[in-house]
């Protein structure tokens, strides 16, 4: 190759051209959705007045009680508009069943004979005056407001272990009527008529007989054509599928692989200290477990934990908060000592002074890490009442930590990408910006351009403007951006190990970005039917989302020939191959991408489905299956594929990693088949047959039945963290106990561990 040429594309401008259309496409509709999101908004009314003209409340009070809300962690307790956590009650549904209760009693108490349609039209009669900036409560609704303030004063202020809060959480009364405030308007949304509609500013949620919210025509219409979308999509795939071999591994790749035993691959200084990345990712993910089986038990036992009163030390947020919070640092931690790992391998060359950069983005990592744990708990406890959102507990789902440790994480993410091109650097300047290596730079750039967008989550902002934010990483960084990263990273691993051809792995990329990024990118709103978005939200939201699942059942059909491809490389190789258990780790993946991220998924983003599911134990189910099924198991395949070449030989223990995979998937299968998914389908017939809001008592959640089925899911979580965490922790452990010597890199060879030999060849 000469010294300036560059090699050319090794697939067809074609697929460039088709990711280039789908991501503009996407995207012009995202924008076009958030243009919708800020002028489809619900108002917050400069004030609220009783029929006399008596202020209630004001802008102030709702946006200082939204505050209050997300500073003491009452997200990661209850939810609004059905996002947050799930032993609390919803907040929304919770103010607006009780103000109708309070309601339908004054006007029976006045002798109202017709006290249930009365109180129907004042919660759905819209008396917001945009002119004077102030919404009307009628003399009802003023009446509900005054008496739930002291409901929740008893609520929040209460020095018993009975709800899962720290006790006394919130006592000021004025922070009460401030947070009562902000119940107000989520209720007000939730039921007022939107302006010109025959349906309220959240589409009728939540279902609500008392007044008279039930199921629009657009949920039931957009279910409908979302099945037909789906039953379409998979019936296209298939016949495709079994037309037209164009991917090239059904038989093609004719190759013989000689692997290369793990102890003969040299080892730059940067690969060697990712070793302490996965030790440091072990003890996050063993932390993690171990929190998510504190918060599970308050829904099996709220009273105590063993006889310990948890709630004292640790509430039933503050666990929570952690188990989300962490569950995104060991994923990403594995991520990052991955990329690092694998950028000399693909360059063939390693940077000099690589490993100090290293070390250096692990510091930062255990700063924000330590740092945001930290201040959640100083902001929870109600330690920080300046520069909570800065330093403490910012209070969204998934956007925890402050924003001070947002910008430092979107920083750090930002300063591994500068690592990952300083190490790619030789081999960018020799590849067309369409080639394997480039992608595998830009996957990794969008993971903090897209992080970094949660920052226009602010607490201080309108609810629906900051959910319609938060949802870009909830779901396009986790679902689309992140989901790039690692098809890109585990394509490499297996072009570098010979199995495939480069052309092969490149064209499954592009064709993977196309179908996630079709459905993915708009289908990122199937998240907000209920928060207050326009219904052009959901009509979107839903029929993309169920394309969502269309890419998911090819892969797992393609993974599977990918998986027998292997399968039979390895056998023709004239030596072992190393990787067993990192492969059987990506075969769990590809099974819990369809059953959790498709199956799970797609059953509760139907609108009419989600409508009485939302924020409850099925979404819990989708949540663990798809998230510790495809994003944990693939940071172990990770984590277990670099292992195998820093552990010595005689060091490696094949038995932890086979004990560690059946635990953690039989762990996981537990925990979703015994628990989550029959919790999740009582809740969600409770819902419907007797109202949401009962399905979201503590008196519900607790019932004999439902704790009897916790009780049942502790041999799963044993066996997920004793069997399958505690191996992985001591093949993180042997990593740094006893990694190999370090040996020089030399300077050509662009496949480090497998010789390939062409068929007819050898």
């Amino acid at each position: 190759m000469a010294a300036n040429s560059k090699r050319a594309l090794l697939v067809s401008k074609g697929w460039v051209q088709a990711v280039i259309i789908v991501l503009l496409f996407g995207f012009f509709v995202l924008g076009f959705l958030a243009y919708r999101t800020y002028t489809g908004e619900p108002p917050i009314p400069g004030r609220v007045t009783d029929a006399s003209g008596h202020v209630l409340f004001t802008r102030g009070y709702i946006l200082d009680g939204q505050e209050i809300f997300l500073r003491n962690g009452l997200m990661e307790y209850g939810s609004i508009f059905g996002h947050g956590a799930y032993l609390g009650p919803d907040f929304t549904a919770d103010y607006l069943h009780r103000a109708a209760l309070i309601a339908r009693n004054f006007y029976r108490q006045m002798g109202s004979d017709r006290a249930q349609a009365q109180t129907i039209a004042d919660f759905k009669t819209n008396r917001f005056d945009p002119a004077s900036d102030t919404l009307t409560f009628t003399q009802a609704q003023a009446a509900a407001f005054n008496q739930l303030r002291g409901h929740y004063q008893t609520y929040f202020g209460q020095t018993s272990s009975q709800s899962g809060l720290r006790p006394a959480a919130i006592t000021d009364p004025v922070q009460i009527a401030h947070l009562t405030a902000f119940f107000a308007w989520s209720a007000w949304a939730s039921a007022a008529l939107r302006p010109g509609k025959e349906y309220s500013y959240t589409n009728n949620w939540p279902p609500e007989a008392l007044v008279g919210n039930h199921p629009t025509a657009d949920m039931v219409v957009w279910s409908v054509l979302s099945l037909i979308a789906l039953l379409g999509g998979i019936g296209i795939l298939l016949f495709a599928f079994g037309r037209w071999e164009f991917l090239g591994w059904h038989g093609a790749e004719q190759r013989t692989v000689s692997f290369k035993p793990p102890g003969e691959v040299a080892l730059t200084p940067a690969q060697r200290a990712c070793a302490w990345f996965f030790l440091v990712m072990a003890l996050l993910f063993l932390a993690q477990t171990l929190l998510g089986g504190a918060s599970q038990h308050y829904r099996a036992d709220i009273s105590s934990f063993f006889g310990i009163h948890l709630n004292a030390l640790l509430p039933f947020n503050l666990a929570r908060t952690w188990h989300v919070q962490l569950a995104i640092f060991w994923v990403a931690t594995s991520y990052l000592a991955a990329g690092i790992f694998l950028a000399p391998m693909i360059a063939g060359r390693e940077p000099r002074r690589q490993n100090w950069l290293a070390y250096a983005l692990l510091v930062a990592l255990a700063l924000v890490v330590f740092g945001s744990l930290i201040g959640e708990m100083a902001g929870i406890q109600g330690w920080l009442t300046r520069g909570w959102s800065w330093f403490g507990d910012q209070g969204f789902e998934y956007l925890d930590l402050g924003r001070f440790w947002q910008i430092l994480l979107s920083l750090g993410l930002c300063f591994w990408v500068a690592i990952l091109f300083r190490g790619l650097r030789s081999r960018l300047r020799a590849e067309h910006r369409g080639n394997m290596p480039w992608l595998f730079f830009f996957s990794a750039l969008s993971i903090p351009a897209f992080y970094a967008v949660g920052l226009l989550a602010r607490p201080g902002s309108n609810f629906t403007t900051t959910d319609y934010w938060r949802f870009w990483v909830v779901h396009l960084w986790v679902e689309d951006f992140l989901e790039l990263f690692t098809t890109v990273m585990v394509a490499y691993i297996f072009v570098l190990l010979g199995v495939v051809r480069e052309r092969v792995a490149l064209a499954l990329i592009y064709l993977d970005i196309v179908l996630y990024s079709a459905g993915g990118i708009i289908g990122t709103m199937h998240h907000v039917y209920f928060s207050g978005e326009p219904s052009v939200h959901m009509a979107l939201g839903a029929f993309f989302s169920a394309a969502e699942v269309i890419p998911l059942t090819f892969l797992t059909l393609e993974a599977w020939s990918f998986l027998q491809l292997g399968a039979r490389q390895g056998a023709r190789s004239r030596t072992a191959f190393p990787h067993y258990w990192s492969v059987m780790f990506l075969a769990a993946v590809g099974f819990w991408n369809f059953l959790g991220a498709g199956i799970f998924g797609f059953l509760i983003n139907l609108p009419i489905v989600s409508y009485y599911e939302i924020g409850t134990a099925l979404t819990a189910n989708h949540g663990h299956a798809a998230m510790m099924g495809v994003y944990g198991m693939l940071a172990v395949a990770l984590a277990l594929f670099c292992l195998r070449y820093l552990i010595p030989d005689e060091r490696w223990s094949e038995r932890a990693a086979k004990i560690s995979f059946w635990s953690l998937n039989l762990g996981l299968v537990w925990m979703v088949f015994a628990t989550l998914l029959p919790l999740g389908i009582l809740q969600l017939y409770h819902s419907v047959s007797s109202g949401y809001y009962d399905a979201r008592t503590l008196k519900f959640v607790t019932t004999p039945t439902n704790r009897v089925i916790e009780w049942l899911r502790l041999p799963g979580d044993a066996l997920f963290i004793v069997g399958g965490v505690l191996p992985l922790v001591y093949l993180c452990w042997l990593g740094v106990r006893h990694i190999r010597p370090r040996r020089e890199l030399k300077e050509a060879g662009e496949v480090l561990f497998t010789e390939v030999i062409e068929a007819g060849k050898g």
